[in-house]
């Protein structure tokens, strides 16, 4: 069964007062992510090793070999980009008391969570991502990749949050000041409930 691109939890103009306009969206969601939809069905079509696979399966089974790169590359963009849909919303940016007081045990405030997830997307030299994750020790902790690379490949841990900092995320609302895109995204667009639903589920 081919996959699909999945349709956004809300309007594409349900964000443009939090900051990320319709046609970031319509681009970002439309264009590039069903881009990495149509690519990867193609690959799958033509490569029998991953016909009845999930989408993990097939992003953990192709991840660091060189043959399946292309392969890799346009499945991990589109588990990044099922995350990242579902990690916005137009109620963003408040942050539930359970997970509020996970942060802060790990983190030691709030503030220093937002500076380190911050620091790990502006960090991300050229395109990737930046995720909060539960590590196996049951500890929150800061995440980045390259490109389409993902916590599932390089076994970091559950991702709670994902970010996408690839320059067409932020581009057309931000221009290059990708450092106020992430603050703008942690203050007004994150979508903490599922972060802490997420993390809640263990």
């Amino acid at each position: 069964m081919a996959f699909e691109l999945p349709t956004l939890p809300y309007a594409k103009t349900a964000l443009a007062a939090a900051g990320m306009c319709e046609e970031t969206l319509e681009l970002h969601h439309g264009k590039h992510h069903q881009a990495y939809v149509t690519a990867l069905n193609g690959f799958v079509e033509k490569n029998a090793d991953l016909q009845g696979k999930t989408l993990e399966e097939i992003v953990t089974f192709s991840y660091n070999k060189p043959e399946l790169a292309p392969v890799f590359n346009n499945a991990g963009q589109h588990w990044n980009h099922n995350l990242f849909w579902q990690n916005m919303s137009p109620k963003g940016g408040v942050i539930p008391p359970k997970l509020e007081a996970k942060l802060v045990e790990d983190f030691g405030s709030v503030a220093a969570f937002k500076d380190a997830f911050k620091a790990a997307g502006v960090g991300q030299f050229g395109s990737g991502w930046a995720w909060l994750v539960l590590a196996a020790d049951g500890k929150l902790k800061m995440a980045k990749t390259p490109n389409g690379a993902n916590p599932l490949a390089t076994g970091e841990g559950k991702v709670l949050l994902a970010l996408d900092v690839w320059e067409h995320s932020y581009y057309l609302d931000f221009r290059n000041r990708r450092p106020d895109y992430i603050t703008n995204w942690l203050d007004k667009i994150a979508n903490y409930e599922f972060a802490e639903a997420a993390l809640l589920a263990g």
